[in-house]
């Protein structure tokens, strides 16, 4: 068990990544010193430009399916290297697959050389379109193993796997997080996920696509709960499985309106095709977390979404990537790309 307190040494894999980049952030502001593994193939170095040239702060261009090592000791590796939203796993599903494989058993062998505390960012996904609701993390999921999204649910799920194994063999101290739908500042807006989606479309006054009818569900956790989630874990001794997310529900439809209506956008709403094994609700039991972590979102919906609001209107757009793929939330049309990731 480490404390957040009592951490010098700390390894992020994906750390230039949303989640990622706002952990290291965290983690330089208790004054551990970090070392941010990233390939870039979805995260940015923007994310952490604010902390290049802190000589605590080391940026490290590496893929962890290669192998990875750091000088000296370590106390914590946080291990969320992988694409997440859709639109990139469906666009790389080999390198996700790799990232969920190798990937973690690469992390893995680190933290077991370094004799440190191990965390799996694992994610809702692996409950795939569930049969029982809310999640508990004793439920053992309805995955699609052959599916679109396969290569992303399955991948965590090995990781998970790996990670027990790891743990079980004494071979590592370590703990496994399932991350539900996080958003906050840093998220691509062209990364397909509902939430970025719909606040670029409000944003630009085009109409927000809703797919299906709107009324599958996602509870959303803003990103600086997610990252006290992880870090409570980190700090716990317990090996996990352990939701984080918000146990909030909401209706696809309705973030589309919530969302309209904090950016002061007249767009319309349109309704697309749903996607394939696109989840019909997915809300986290957050009774372990809340138990063994004392942990629990705090931020309420409407002001995590506001702040997120301000922050993509104070930047310039972005261009779209080339790859189109329908989503499972806000749902791509002609000319545009969006789906929906339920982590990171």
């Amino acid at each position: 068990m480490v404390s957040q307190q009592g951490l010098d040494c700390v390894v992020v894999t994906g750390g230039a990544g949303f989640i990622g980049s706002h952990l290291c952030e965290c983690l330089r502001a208790s004054r551990a010193k970090v070392w941010c593994l990233d390939n870039m193939l979805t995260g940015a170095v923007d994310n952490v430009a604010h902390l290049v040239g802190d000589p605590d702060f080391e940026l490290v261009h590496c893929d962890v399916t290669a192998g990875i090592d750091v000088p000296g000791p370590v106390d914590l590796v946080l291990h969320l290297a992988s694409p997440a939203s859709p639109v990139d796993y469906l666009r790389l599903p080999v390198p996700t697959l790799k990232a969920g494989s190798l990937g973690t058993l690469h992390a893995l062998d680190l933290a077991a050389r370094k004799g440190a505390r191990f965390l799996l960012a694992s994610t809702s996904e692996v409950y795939g379109d569930p049969l029982w609701h809310p999640q508990p993390e004793h439920y053992w999921g309805n995955v699609n193993p052959v599916g679109p999204r396969s290569v992303y649910d399955e991948a965590k799920r090995f990781a998970e796997a790996l990670t027990a194994a790891y743990r079980r063999t004494g071979s590592v101290d370590s703990v496994i997080v399932r991350i539900f739908n996080t958003y906050g500042p840093r998220m691509r807006s062209h990364d397909g996920r509902a939430v970025p989606t719909f606040i670029r479309q409000a944003l630009a006054g085009e109409p927000l696509t809703v797919a299906g009818d709107g009324l599958q569900t996602r509870s959303l956790c803003y990103v600086e709960d997610t990252v006290n989630g992880i870090l409570a874990a980190a700090a716990s001794g317990h090996p996990g499985p352990i939701n984080i997310g918000n146990p909030e529900e909401t209706t696809i439809l309705d973030l589309a309106h919530c969302v309209r209506r904090l950016a002061r956008s007249s767009s319309s709403i349109m309704f697309v095709e749903r996607a394939v094994d696109d989840p019909k609700v997915r809300c986290p039991d957050i009774s372990l977390g809340r138990a063994v972590l004392d942990w629990r979102p705090r931020i309420p919906a409407g002001e995590g979404l506001a702040r997120t609001i301000a922050w993509f209107a104070g930047r310039p757009a972005e261009d779209p990537r080339t790859t189109k793929v329908l989503s499972s939330e806000a749902a791509a049309v002609p000319g545009d790309a969006a789906s929906v990731g339920a982590d990171s």
